[in-house]
Parts: structure tokens; sequence; C-alpha cells
């Protein structure tokens, strides 16, 4: 017999806050809207509690968690920012940049959150129920996507529920997120240059018109989320640019291509975005046992769309 899902479910108001501050501030664990995906939070200064993220994600410990703060005052206290970093935060925060900095000795975070790397992700969360809850806490949170490690990120709270489960003590319910894809990820070098290590809602031409060129390499280590080269699988083998399908494949359509589920019939890139876990999703759940997916261009946003099919179609 299946287990009763216990997970605590929240209303984004002031009683749901307020009870998912007092989980957080003991050390537990709270699945969170923001304007991406859904995180699962916990206290980023607690040794303790990042361990139980781990453990709730079944995520390998050498992948670094992205930190989640309240403003850039905040930001400031955890990791170093220079001329660069400022702008950037003044043009992207808060929203779907994640910045990947120079880590300050004194910012009290657990070791764990930057996977004893000399630095560390931030990002400012635009949505209100995250920045509602933040502004409850004296402390940041690290806040990796709700869901088991390499699975589909949740955009729901029902997609949380149905990959943790009880793993996950409470959920602030607060509808579908808005982008659909994790944050954009840029590591700003000390040599001057940089380098995005996730496509995201922030494109690489937006990050070049502020900081010029990116550097012709990156580190080969795992610096931030998102980079392994397996991750986001729905369950099933998935094969990219299908304008023709099999009657055993499950057909995410893009545009003209209509298939079980469409992206966007009208084209539209950041619809496709909002949409495509949602997609991987219902691909997963249906009685077909393989995926295709149409051709999404790459242009814009679409880059961060092919980036996720691409990883959810390494097995």
């Amino acid at each position: 017999m299946a287990r009763k899902n216990v997970t605590e479910q929240l209303l984004p108001n002031d009683a749901g806050l307020a009870r998912a501050a007092d989980i957080l501030v003991a050390g537990g664990l709270v699945a969170v809207p923001t304007e991406t995906v859904y995180g699962l939070a916990a206290r980023a200064d607690s040794a303790e509690a990042v361990a139980g993220i781990y453990a709730a994600k079944g995520r390998p410990s050498f992948n670094p968690l992205i930190v989640h703060v309240k403003d850039i005052e905040q930001a400031e206290a955890l990791a170093h920012f220079d001329a660069r970093a400022r702008k950037l935060v003044e043009r992207f925060w808060p929203g779907p940049l994640t910045l990947v900095l120079p880590l300050r000795a004194n910012a009290g975070l657990t070791p764990a959150v930057s996977a004893g790397l000399p630095t560390i992700a931030l990002r400012q969360p635009a949505h209100p129920a995250m920045r509602a809850l933040l502004e409850r806490l004296d402390f940041p949170l690290a806040a990796p996507s709700a869901n088991r490690s390499e699975e589909v990120s949740p955009t729901k709270s029902e997609h949380v529920m149905a990959s943790l489960g009880e793993r996950c003590p409470a959920v602030i319910c607060g509808g579908a997120t808005e982008a659909g894809l994790e944050s954009t990820i840029v590591a700003l070098r000390e040599d001057g240059g940089w380098n995005l290590l996730r496509p995201g809602p922030v494109t690489r031409e937006m990050l070049a018109d502020i900081l010029g060129p990116e550097a012709l390499a990156a580190t080969s280590r795992i610096e931030s989320p998102g980079q392994t080269a397996r991750h986001y699988s729905p369950g099933k083998p998935l094969r990219m640019n299908a304008t023709e399908v099999a009657q055993d494949e499950f057909w995410i359509g893009f545009g003209v291509l209509d298939g079980d589920f469409n992206l966007s019939p009208q084209s539209d890139l950041n619809a496709a975005a909002a949409r495509l876990y949602e997609s991987l999703h219902l691909a997963g759940a249906s009685d077909k046992p393989r995926i295709a997916v149409a051709p999404v261009p790459e242009g814009g946003v679409g880059r961060a769309i092919n980036d996720r099919l691409k990883r959810a179609a390494s097995r």
C-alpha cells in the first residue's frame, strides 16, 4: 500500500509564512516557490540543515548550492563584490540571475553550501512569497530545486510532493512558477573574465552587454548546480529535434509541430521555457515509454531550453 504524503501544505499568507519561518529557524526543510522553479530551502548557516537538503534530494555533496539572500547588503556580507557584480545586481536583481563570487572568510555559512570551493553562488529571488519569507529570517537560505537529484525540476507544489514525498516536511503552495527554468549562473573571475555556467532566463547576450565578451574557456570543475552531464531526467529515453514521431513516443511539440503537448504553438521561446518542465513531468507520467521533442531554436532563452533537454537526454 502506498504511503500517504505527509507534507504540510502552507499558503503564502502571513500564517503560512510564519509557520515556514519557524520550521527553517529550527533547522528544518521547506519547499518554496520562486520565479524560476520551486526550491528546497534550509538555513545556509547550519551544517545539519544543509545535510538535510542533500539527504532529501539524494544529491552528491560535490555539487554546490545556491544561497538566496534578501538584499544586496546580506549578499555583500557573504561574498566579495566588484564593480561588475554591482552592475549585474543593479540590472537583474531581484531576479533569475545567480552570481558565483569569491566567498568571504567570515561569511558564517556552512562549508557544505559551497562544496569546499572558494566561491559562493548567490541570488536575490523576485517571487513575493520567497522574498517575504527571507525578510522574516536573520539568515540566508540554501535552496536547490525541490526534487530528487537528476529528476525534472518542479514548477508546481504538486511536482514537489510527487518527487520528494515525505522527505519534504512542508511546502508553500504558491502556484505555477513564472520563468519555468532555473536561474542563469555566471561566474565572475578575479582576472576580469567571466563564464556562463548555466544558461537561463538572463541570456549570454544580456550579460555580454554589461560584461563584454565571455572568457574563452571555463574551468572543468563543477562550480554551480546544473553542470552535471545527466540532469533533469524524466526517467525515459528522450530524443531531441524530432520532426516525426513513433507510436510509442510522447511528442513534445513546438510551433507548428503540435505533438501531445506543445511548448508554444506561437513559437514563443519564453512561453516554451515556462512550460518545459511541465511537459517533461507529463511525458514521464504518460504510458508511452519514450519521449521525442520537436526542434527548439537556439536563440535567446532557446539556448537554456536545449541545455536542459540535452542533459535530460543523457543516459
